[in-house]
């Protein structure tokens, strides 16, 4: 059986039977260390490395929902306490892992004292089973970083930075949603002694995602120079003012 994943230009994914395969990008290699070393460790929620061959990368592939399906069961508090349990469990998991010198990431070299990050933590890049996230898909923004920056991104989406006009129209809730008490959910879950600093997290990791895009995109990797050449940027720092504005109401 084969199923396109998704067909942006230059980044076709193709679901062969148990497999995914897309082409390889310049840090492939060392986002299959890290996948390898999560395999080692017994970590269980992420693909599996089965090789590189003729410009293609083959992994693993999870069963479950992923894409737009997580944004329903993020709305529920389980899908909240579970997207944290997840990534502690994912955090704890890459702690061991010292990659090689050579390493190439999307951004920065490993430092001492430095997990290797999901760098693309949201719901859409998880495997959702009956509103519960037991997968974790796409590294391919892994990177060295610390585990708060993790946080911060997922929180972007759980609390949501987002307007209720947003979370009612695109993000599948049914009223507007209690931003505090489920950033205060989503840290116990994690383990984070208190929410204190999160939202000041969320709104630099907002900064630092646009830098990000920006380098991507100059760089000529797509969809990321798709996006700058489509005002993409312009709407990321949207969500920057947008957060700035209304951080009351989530801190």
């Amino acid at each position: 059986m084969e199923q396109v994943l998704s067909d942006q230009p230059d980044r076709l994914v193709v679901r062969r039977d148990d497999t995914v395969r897309r082409p390889v990008r310049p840090w492939t290699a060392s986002v299959h260390g890290l996948l390898r070393h999560l395999d080692a460790v017994g970590f269980g929620a992420a693909p599996i490395p089965l090789g590189m061959a003729d410009g293609v990368e083959t992994v693993s592939y999870l069963p479950g929902d992923s894409g737009a399906a997580g944004w329903r069961a993020l709305t529920r508090d389980a899908g909240v306490v579970g997207m944290a349990r997840l990534l502690r469990r994912l955090h704890d998991a890459a702690t061991g892992y010292t990659p090689p010198p050579d390493a190439v990431w999307v951004s920065g070299p490993h430092r001492p004292g430095e997990v290797i990050r999901h760098g693309d933590f949201g719901p859409w890049n998880l495997v959702w089973r009956d509103g519960t996230p037991i997968g974790v898909i796409d590294f391919e923004l892994a990177r060295p970083g610390n585990r708060l920056s993790d946080v911060a991104y997922a929180l972007e989406y759980v609390a949501p930075f987002r307007s209720d006009t947003d979370c009612l129209r695109w993000m599948r809730y049914t009223s507007p949603p209690d931003r505090r008490r489920r950033i205060a959910l989503f840290a116990e879950a994690y383990g984070l002694p208190s929410t204190a600093g999160l939202v000041d997290a969320v709104i630099e990791e907002q900064s630092a995602t646009i830098d990000l895009v920006a380098s991507l995109g100059r760089a000529g990797h797509r969809p990321q120079a798709d996006w700058l050449r489509g005002g993409f940027l312009g709407q990321l720092s949207d969500r920057v003012r947008w957060s700035r504005r209304h951080r009351w109401l989530c801190e």
